[in-house]
């Protein structure tokens, strides 16, 4: 068992070190970076969202916003910490109330991200959070998604940059903070 003392943190090369890479997958030439390996270690999956945690713990956020799907995992955590709502930006048909769309561009495809229309309310300040970024479409989506229901966006929060494939440049008017880095390895 892993004690939750200060001495047991993970620096963040021993972070990226617990994350799979899978060559090939979904498709031919992408290396996928499976944060399943991160989660299932129970001393990195703690510092990861201790790192969150201790980022956003003083900016009076109201709201967290999780990404589909391993954004839910990490998003509900930081919201839980911080003793706040978390909201959910699923795929398109997932979820049961009225939402608004967002249709995006990725790596290898097309896809479509909704949101409840009541889910977060005018000048709310929210953190997005999601495992990756890569081209940036996905939280492109998600930051158009939350901006069309008025909330004011702090950050949006990564454990994985991709940083070869510029997502982060993709990205206007929203700062972006990512734990580790991979570049075309």
């Amino acid at each position: 068992m892993v004690k939750e003392n200060k001495t047991s943190q993970l620096n963040r090369t021993q972070l990226k070190e617990t994350i799979r890479s899978i060559s090939d997958w979904p498709i031919k030439g992408v290396i996928f970076r499976d944060v399943t390996t991160l989660m299932n270690n129970p001393e990195a999956f703690r510092e990861s969202c201790d790192i969150l945690y201790e980022r956003y713990k003083d900016k009076n956020v109201d709201k967290i916003v999780g990404i589909d799907a391993r954004g839910f995992v990490f998003g509900a955590v930081l919201a839980y910490k911080l003793g706040i709502g978390f909201v959910p930006v699923r795929k398109k048909g997932k979820l049961p109330f009225r939402t608004i769309q967002e249709t995006y561009s990725l790596e290898y495809g097309e896809d479509t991200l909704e949101i409840h229309e009541d889910a977060v309310q005018k000048d709310e300040k929210v953190i997005i959070v999601d495992d990756l970024i890569a081209t940036g479409g996905t939280i492109g989506a998600t930051i158009k998604l939350v901006k069309k229901l008025g909330a004011d966006i702090i950050e949006c929060a990564f454990i994985v940059e991709l940083s070869d494939l510029n997502g982060r440049d993709q990205i206007q008017g929203c700062k972006i903070y990512s734990i580790t880095e991979f570049e075309g390895e």
